[in-house]
């Protein structure tokens, strides 16, 4: 059985969900980033961490695409033009949109007082809005990112939408707003956020 380490209201969520939706069986430990239970595993403090036989794996994206191989779901086959895909829209996930909204929060609770940069914030919020509308340009038709399949990036952006909402990150793109309507009314989504 998997074991997820991190809260729901982080990255965690992520796994969790993913593990839903392959209906995998998993013990979650709801613990916060930098706690001493999460040090002793990541010297970082950062969370979620997916302990796999005894063995931490760490980064969200990291888990998700090793528990998709490993489960044979919600990813193209690695070596195929699809998975290059998949991989591309995962990494332009992570470095437009993961990325700013971490920044933000870096900006807004984590960084001491005295390092937080509040103006960095509006740079942000316009690069977020214009990597939406990059984003639609490269979305397949259908439900998902990749079309008619849920794949890993399904997962990072619906997490990702959630989060700029929270942070007050608009979403400018009707079909992005459709999309995280769709996905969080996902059963799986629902069980992974009481976990």
């Amino acid at each position: 059985m998997y074991q997820v380490i991190g809260t729901a209201r982080s990255r965690a969520l992520r796994v969790l969900w993913m593990l839903e939706e392959l209906g995998q069986p998993y013990d979650h430990v709801a613990e916060n980033p930098r706690s001493p239970g999460v040090v002793a595993l990541n010297p970082a403090g950062k969370i979620p961490i997916l302990i796999v036989d005894g063995t931490p794996i760490l980064d969200s994206t990291a888990i998700l695409t090793y528990l998709a191989d490993r489960h044979g779901a919600l990813t193209h086959p690695a070596g195929t033009v699809a998975r290059a895909r998949q991989d591309s829209l995962t990494q332009f996930l992570l470095d437009e949109f993961d990325a700013a909204l971490w920044l933000a929060a870096r900006h807004s609770f984590v960084l001491p007082e005295e390092m937080r940069l509040a103006a960095i914030k509006n740079t942000l919020r316009w690069e977020f809005e214009r990597s939406q509308k990059t984003l639609v340009h490269r979305m397949a038709e259908g439900d998902f990112v990749m079309g008619d399949r849920m794949t890993v990036p399904d997962i990072i952006l619906a997490d990702c939408l959630g989060w700029a909402l929270r942070a007050k990150f608009p979403i400018v793109e009707h079909r992005l707003t459709q999309f995280l309507d769709r996905m969080r009314a996902r059963p799986a989504y629902q069980r992974a956020l009481k976990a």
